[in-house]
């Protein structure tokens, strides 16, 4: 009951999650790109163009009539959502004008002081830009982040109703029971809808983004579906060894299955949710609201698997098999006594590397296309080709050419305004490789605190190695004075710089959360190494398999996506996050198994095949439900949640199969008693923190 209300409750209150989402945080805010945006606007004003309305016109667009009828539409506009106007009737440079002049370009300042502000104004005024007989495309980083959230939003609609519908199905083939598979369904409903209330409450706190919502749904019901998989596994094991159907037998069997499954559940669950809290040491607010997300989904998820679930199954007792398939039942039964499972392992264990040798090998040379990797950030290339905010990129390029690449330059300082000293400047910006002008586009007034704001621009792709390469240039050229250099290339310049120089720290608090983690599990530090070995092995083909889809542009055909030519560095850190912490969770169940038959016979080969015997089908069987929650982003129309879903989906098959079923007994077999050997100093936290007490 208390389970009930605590549900109802936080329906109620996640319902508005929605509303309090963030759309920014992709920069670091003590970066030069991000710093120079405040100290541009608060010295010039905020004049930088939010959105770009393009229009045409059949015939001629200075027309005065097309010209009158523009300025109607845009006297009607709320002066609260939009500051400043340029359009091409009052701009004499001529660079507004295009498509023979047919097409007028009008740039818009949006009200407000951040990005969900502008965002905000953006959706105010967009359906009153038309202008009747005109056509209208509007680009822009704001339609960009409109229409991104909207296919994210579509996607989580979908990829639930989706999933739950069909882990429901694919849990009757598995338990071969209707009421069984009710469980898993339930726990994953009750998983985003406390992970949702969850996160909520942190938007209280800290800045949320959208796509945070996406991680949710994927972690919160693909682990909870697992970890209600494994704890109904194991309760169903033991309810078949009672004496009777009483409802103190069905408590035994629950307890029992706590101790083993449940325990096993606790320890994945902090694995994994260590693993996503290593996101929070980044400064990017997106990095970090999807470490929040993470969490909380992975926490909510756990703890509803070790209170609400137990509740129902010794409410349930025997009625956990009502609703019995028949077939699927016997051809299970048949299956156990056949001891595929355990065929296989004596099959790998008899010579481990011939497996070991090929299987090291096959996932080394997936992981190479990822040595040359492309990096950039989300814009406008990671939405599908019908989108609104692409096509009118495209017009903007058809009409008025493929615009430059820019970045501002603000000089501060004693000198800024100094003609001799700027012009020395600016010659020198100008010998930079690749650079084709720079430009004075304001200037303080003489006094105090002088500043210039300069812009530089070259012929290229802002999200190019060369034009990356170019803002690293111009940020070492000698300025009389202090000079920081903003732009959308010195955005991703400034991404890469600080995940780079925090990398190395998440890698370790990672690598040392799992060690800890998997030594109180199994007190053996032998395992906590082969296992982070053994992630980095399937981590790196998973990434080496996403670079060469996404950046390299394979199998665009087949997945319904244009390649942008590079990936984000936040989705690898993402992988790393969720994938690290996911593999762990199979680790832990299938050695716990094995750890739990060693512990009474002291036999390696004979435990390494009774633990893949009882846990590799359900390995399987949750990888497969996994795949399901997972393949909703796999085909969204986003690229950036293409792009995660895909790697997951490659990182899962391989760790659920190859790595579990073949690499995990090979290396068993090969270490023997040593799998489970600590440093006698270390023996004594073993014995108390193990899994067998």
């Amino acid at each position: 009951m208390a389970c009930l209300v605590v549900g109802a409750l936080a329906g109620v209150w996640g319902s508005s999650l929605f509303s309090r989402l963030s759309n920014g945080g992709f920069e670091d805010p003590k970066s030069d790109s991000h710093l120079i945006l405040e100290e541009t606007r608060e010295r010039f004003g905020d004049k930088n163009a939010d959105i770009v309305l393009l229009y045409r016109t059949d015939g001629k667009i200075t027309d005065q009539q097309v010209v009158a009828d523009v300025q109607k539409v845009l006297q009607d506009l709320p002066k609260a959502d939009v500051k400043q106007v340029v359009p091409w009737f009052a701009d004499k440079s001529g660079k507004l004008i295009g498509d023979d002049g047919h097409a007028g370009m009008m740039l818009v300042t949006l009200g407000g002081n951040d990005p969900d502000a502008k965002l905000d104004s953006f959706k105010q005024i967009q359906d009153d830009l038309a202008v009747k007989g005109l056509d209208l495309h509007i680009a822009g980083m704001f339609p960009v982040f409109d229409e991104i959230n909207t296919f994210a939003t579509d996607s989580i609609v979908k990829a639930e109703m989706i999933a739950i519908l069909v882990v429901f199905m694919l849990s009757v083939l598995i338990f071969g029971s209707v009421v069984a598979a009710l469980m898993p369904t339930i726990v994953g409903i009750a998983a985003i809808i406390g992970s949702f209330a969850l996160l909520r409450t942190i938007t209280l706190f800290a800045d949320v983004n959208v796509f945070s919502v996406n991680i949710v749904t994927i972690l919160g019901m693909g682990l909870a579906i697992d970890y209600a998989l494994f704890v109904v596994t194991r309760f169903r094991e033991e309810l078949s060894q009672q004496p009777d159907t009483s409802r103190a037998n069905a408590a035994a069997a629950v307890e029992i299955a706590m101790k083993t499954a449940g325990r096993t559940v606790l320890f994945s669950g902090l694995t994994v949710a260590v693993s996503l809290a290593s996101l929070l040491i980044f400064p990017q607010a997106f990095l970090r609201s999807m470490g929040l997300g993470g969490v909380a989904a992975v926490l909510v998820g756990m703890i509803s698997t070790l209170t609400l679930l137990p509740a129902i199954l010794v409410l349930l007792g025997t009625t956990i098999n009502k609703g019995g398939i028949g077939p699927i039942n016997r051809m299970q039964e048949r299956a156990e006594q056949q001891g595929g499972w355990a065929r296989l392992a004596r099959q790998v264990m008899r010579h481990p590397m011939l497996f070991i040798i090929p299987i090291v090998a096959a996932l080394v040379v997936m992981t190479i296309p990822f040595f040359h990797v492309k990096w950039g950030a989300i814009d406008a290339s990671m939405l599908p080709n019908s989108a609104r905010a692409v096509i009118a990129q495209d017009k903007q390029h058809e009409w008025f050419g493929t615009p430059e690449a820019t970045a501002e330059v603000l000089l501060t300082g004693a000198k800024a305004t100094d003609r001799a000293e700027l012009a020395t400047y600016m010659d020198d910006l100008k010998k930079v490789k690749g650079v084709k002008g720079v430009q004075v586009i304001n200037q303080s007034a003489p006094g105090k605190d002088p500043a210039t704001l300069l812009q530089v621009n070259w012929d290229d792709r802002p999200q190019t190695r060369d034009s990356q390469d170019l803002v690293r240039d111009l940020r070492q050229v000698d300025a009389p004075g202090q000079a920081m250099v903003g732009g959308q290339t010195a955005q991703t310049v400034d991404m890469l710089s600080s995940v780079g120089e925090r990398l190395p720290w998440m890698a370790a608090l990672v690598a040392l959360a799992m060690f800890v983690l998997l030594f109180l599990a199994f007190g053996s530090v032998v395992i906590p190494l082969k296992a982070l070995l053994m992630n980095v092995l399937s981590l790196g083909a998973a990434f080496g398999a996403v670079t060469w889809i996404f950046a390299d542009g394979h199998l665009e055909g087949l997945l319904g996506f244009t390649s942008p030519g590079y990936l984000d560095p936040t989705e690898p850190l993402l992988m790393v996050a969720i994938l690290f912490g996911l593999s762990m969770d199979y680790e832990v169940f299938l050695l716990s198994r094995i750890k739990e038959e060693y512990d009474k016979t002291g036999h390696n080969r004979e435990s390494v095949e009774h633990g893949l015997q009882k846990t590799g089908r359900l390995i399987t069987s949750a990888a497969l439900l996994l795949c399901v929650v997972v393949l909703g982003f796999a085909v969204s129309d986003l690229i950036f949640l293409k792009m995660v879903g895909v790697g997951m989906l490659i990182a899962i098959i391989l760790d659920a199969t190859i790595v579990r079923a073949l690499l995990v007994p090979a290396t068993m077999r090969l270490l023997g008693h040593w799998n489970w050997w600590a440093p006698p100093g270390l023996r004594w936290i073993a014995r108390k923190f193990s899994l067998s007490h």
